[in-house]
Formats: C-alpha cells, structure tokens, sequence
C-alpha cells in the first residue's frame, strides 16, 4: 500500500515566504553592522582613553611653556628637554608606536622647513636656541614634535574636518605664536607680514597634519579589537 503525498500550495508558499524573512533578515543584520562599523569609524572610535587624552593634554601644556620659557630665560636645552621627555611617554602610550613615530618625525621635518622659510623673512628674530641665523631655532622645532602628539588623542574630533581644521589653524597658529613672543621667546621685526605669514602657513599644514593622522594613528583601536 503506498501512501499519496499531497502538494499543498499554501504550506509551500508559507514556507518560501519564511525562507525569504530569514534571507532578508540577515542582509539586513549585516547592513546594520556595517553601517554601525562606518558610524563609529567616522566618530573616531577606539581612540585612547580619558585618562591618556587628560595626559596629553597636562603635558602639551607644560611642555610648552617649558620650551618657550626656556628659550626666553636661554636655556633652549632645557626647554627642549622637557618637550622630548612629553614626546617620549606619548609614543610610549600608542598602541602602535612605530606609525606614531613615523608621524611625529614627519611632523617635525614639516616644522623644520616651515619655520625655516618663516626665519628667512627676517619679520620674526629668536633670543637663543639659533645657531643658524637663516634656520628655524632647535626648541621651536621641537615643538612641533609636541604638535604631532595632539592630532590623534585630543584632537581626534578634528579629523575628518578640514575646513575647520584650517580656520582654526589660521587663528591659534598665530594666536600661540604672539603668546610666546609675549613671553620673551621669540620678537616680531615686522608684526604685520609675519601674522599674516604664519596665518597662511597654518591654515594650509593643519589640514594636511590631520589628514595625515588618518593614515598614521598610533592610537586607533587595531582591526582584530574591532
């Protein structure tokens, strides 16, 4: 006796139609995520943590005065000193040191020839820390180097937006500079071209600093932590 078996078209539709809730139901999962992924990679997620960028943000302060102070009382080594022991526990904290290394000397070579075409103009004369009259001044150039520390902890929020990047660079950029000469690091010769100048230069290199802290962000949470 064989026993009949029945199509039943309504059990068959059911059944595709289960098959077809459960498909779009995982694209859909893996749309979230993904979406969610870009979302936190576009706010800058597994940045360091508070207590890191609170340290940075100590030291960059104290570094500063230090390398400015030091230059105005002439002690530019000393000045100096306490900028690359700041830059030294920063690169020490950097998940991966080497491209926060990378990213700092960068930095520092664009500083260098920055600063340089800066003293070439002669708007701007140093008290010490210039063995070349028609170079940048060592400490200055260290500075930048405390600069490059700032672009992926405390300035992580600054990214992905260059055109704030540049007005902001465009007015602390010369902002920072009047507060050194103020406190006796540096002298404007001719106040005027040389704001202007420096105006410029910071609203052209912060941009491309932060672009380049995308490509080298020794603090960034490591794909296999994601």
């Amino acid at each position: 006796m064989t026993a009949s078996v029945r199509w039943n078209p309504t059990r068959s539709r059911l059944r595709k139609s289960e098959y077809e809730t459960t498909v779009i139901g995982m694209a859909t999962s893996a749309d979230t995520t993904r979406v969610a992924a870009d979302a936190a990679s576009r706010r800058g997620a597994g940045g360091p943590k508070r207590t890191i960028v609170l340290l940075n943000l100590v030291l960059f302060q104290l570094a500063w005065f230090a390398a400015v102070l030091g230059a105005a009382y002439r002690w530019p080594a000393l000045g100096t000193a306490c900028v690359l022991a700041a830059v030294a526990v920063h690169i020490a904290g950097a998940a991966r040191r080497r491209d926060e290394l990378a990213f700092v000397a960068i930095v520092v070579a664009v500083g260098f020839l920055s600063e340089s075409a800066v003293a070439l103009q002669g708007h701007i004369v140093y008290p010490s820390g210039q063995p070349v009259a028609w170079l940048a001044p060592y400490w200055i150039v260290a500075l930048w180097a405390l600069l490059a520390t700032a672009p992926n902890v405390t300035l992580r929020w600054l990214k992905r937006r260059p055109a704030l990047a540049a007005l902001l660079g465009a007015v602390f950029g010369p902002a920072s500079f009047v507060a050194g000469v103020r406190l006796g690091g540096a002298r404007f010769v001719d106040a005027t071209p040389a704001l202007v100048t420096l105006a410029l230069t910071w609203a052209v290199l912060m941009p491309l600093l932060m672009a380049l802290s995308n490509r080298l962000d020794g603090f960034a949470a490591s794909p296999a932590a994601s």
